[in-house]
């Protein structure tokens, strides 16, 4: 997302602007339960909107362009060639299993190219539409962004496929202005990008969250790990590692590095880990992996940023296989279980609200404070966890289970690859950030989650039960559907991509309008602060009609103790 600088100091200076941050993890196909592999990421900005992406398959003339536009800002960068032929992307994967996502580190500020034509978003939409496989979609990134430089901070990228997952991060090279001496014109000497891309080991997991991650890595051997001079080998799969033919020159000549190359650490080069980077997203790598792998407690230091020194690695065993809906839990994270919980302190109120309205950083008395930043958070526009499966065919066997608003109140959708439409509840248009739209998944579940975090304690219970009763139903209906169109497939892939495209419109056009009745149900049942009886999903009335009377819960033990310690006997009886 819109890049974020994650020092203290630097959160402050920028509390003026969109404070925008995500959250990517990354499952191999021997990490997941059905042999799966998986992607995920939270687009969370307080400017994104929540909708799904469709660019259908299209044949363009020769000498076609395609126009760029920042996806931060929507400010237009330029216009490169077209491909002859795109492929149809739904959300952020293609028909050919083909899936990114992403979160931003920003890192060196001198290392921003503001004269390049291609950013972050443009490259995953352009990978999406030219690439068969993850390995392609590197190299078409890789490509670009040395034919016409890249736009903007760093970048950390999660590409899949049905059998590999990849890591690529990815910064510029600042601006070196220099005159053509034919032309007279100005241009950019160094062009281009700095990046490392790391395939993640079958049998692990990984994540990112907004601070590059890559740390050393092996060096060019002609096996397992190239460099971009050799790009075209990296369709070998012995190749393990890909990266920039400069990425350690580069910061040798910029006297940021001296030692070794075998020593030389992307990260800590080009996006050093300081404490707001630790704190406010390493933490959440921390809180994935502490999830899904034991032993996590020993990088506590580090991710509270104690000691800066004990990175993480980039990648761990999980303790169990993974499936869709563990990584569904893990989006919705708000530090549980952990003495950093956010429904635990002060900060919660009395009804245990595990959110923290911005800025993240303030001041009191001269010094600096901080609120935790959490997995799920209010300011998502959408999330999605992308299953790309390699037994089935690529119609059917890639999955974006997609969610729009906060992770931890969201219902997560199956949208398959292969849809030829998608449904009008969620596509791009129906209403925008400043635009309410009656019929829009997004605002309908903004209705919801703005309601509960006026009494979290109690509304967060009724959407729980919710979730879960549409999230398992979703999970069954995939399966009969992925079995169904799989057997159709056989004989007309044309019908079983119309009956796939059939079966996620109306599933998800029917969980808008469910989670809409349900929005009028939770106010009906805590209008003024009350909370209406009901037994077997109807409310209750006396025996003359009238509502029965509502329960008015009291506050808890804690707050009533902070009330009295910062007002004493002013509100004490009097007898």
């Amino acid at each position: 997302m819109k890049r974020i600088f994650l020092s203290l100091t630097a959160l402050l200076l920028l509390q003026a602007q969109p404070s925008d941050a995500c959250t990517s993890y990354l499952v191999t196909k021997g990490a997941s339960k059905d042999g799966s592999a998986m992607i995920s990421y939270a687009a969370d900005s307080h400017i994104r909107y929540g909708e799904l992406y469709f660019r259908p398959a299209k044949d363009y003339p020769a000498g076609a362009m395609v126009s760029l536009f920042d996806r931060g800002t929507n400010k237009p960068l330029g216009q490169i060639p077209q491909a002859a032929h795109t492929y149809s992307v739904v959300g952020l994967m293609n028909e050919h299993q083909v899936a990114i996502g992403e979160t931003t580190f920003g890192g060196r500020r001198e290392l921003d190219d503001t004269t390049a034509t291609i950013d972050y978003g443009s490259l995953m939409f352009l990978a999406l539409q030219r690439a068969k496989t993850a390995r392609e979609a590197i190299k078409v990134m890789t490509e670009l962004v040395d034919q016409y430089g890249y736009y903007g901070g760093g970048e950390s990228f999660s590409i899949g496929d049905p059998n590999e997952v990849w890591i690529l991060e990815m910064t510029g090279k600042g601006t070196n202005w220099a005159t053509d001496k034919k032309s007279k014109r100005a241009y950019n000497k160094d062009k281009g990008a700095l990046w490392v891309a790391i395939r993640i080991p079958d049998g692990y997991i990984s994540a990112h969250a907004n601070q590059a991650r890559i740390t050393t890595f092996p060096l060019e051997n002609g096996k397992t790990s190239i460099s971009f001079k050799n790009i075209d080998k990296i369709f070998n799969p012995e190749v393990e590692v890909v990266y920039a033919n400069d990425v350690i020159s580069y910061a040798r000549n910029k006297k940021w590095f001296s030692g070794a190359d075998s020593d030389f650490s992307f990260s800590d080069t080009y996006a050093p880990v300081d404490f707001g980077a630790a704190r406010f997203s390493e933490f959440r790598v921390w809180a994935m992996f502490n999830s899904a792998s034991d032993g996590m407690d020993k990088y506590l230091d580090y991710v509270t940023g104690k000691n800066l020194a004990h990175r993480m690695p980039l990648y761990v065993k999980p303790n169990r296989k993974l499936s869709p809906r563990d990584l569904m839990g893990f989006k919705r994270n708000h530090l549980e279980g952990t003495e950093f919980d956010m429904s635990k302190d002060i900060g919660a109120g009395p009804h245990a609200l595990p959110y923290r309205w911005r800025p993240m950083t303030w001041k009191y008395n001269g010094k600096e404070y901080f609120h935790e930043r959490t997995t799920a958070t209010q300011q998502t526009g959408f999330s999605f966890i992308a299953q790309m499966r390699s037994w089935l065919p690529n119609a059917i066997g890639g999955i974006s289970w997609f969610g729009v608003d906060d992770a931890a109140s969201c219902v997560y959708v199956p949208f398959y690859c292969g849809m030829t439409r998608v449904p009008e509840c969620w596509a791009e248009g129906n209403g925008d950030m400043l635009t309410y739209s009656p019929t829009s998944a997004f605002w309908a579940f903004n209705r919801v989650s703005n309601f509960a975090y006026l009494r979290y304690d109690v509304i967060s219970q009724d959407i729980k039960k919710l979730q879960k009763e549409m999230e398992d139903r979703n999970e069954l209906f995939a399966k009969a559907t992925d079995a169904a169109a799989a057997e159709l497939y056989k004989s007309n892939p044309d019908e079983a991509r119309e009956y796939i495209t059939s079966f996620s419109v109306d599933l998800g056009n029917n969980t808008v309008k469910r989670w809409i009745d349900f929005s009028n149900y939770l106010l009906v049942k805590y209008i003024d602060g009350n909370i209406k009886k009901e037994k077997d999903g109807k409310f209750l009335r006396n025996p003359y009609g009238f509502p029965a009377s509502p329960i008015q819960p009291e506050l808890p033990d804690y707050w009533k103790k902070t009330i009295i310690d910062q007002t004493g006997s002013k509100f004490e009886m009097v007898k």
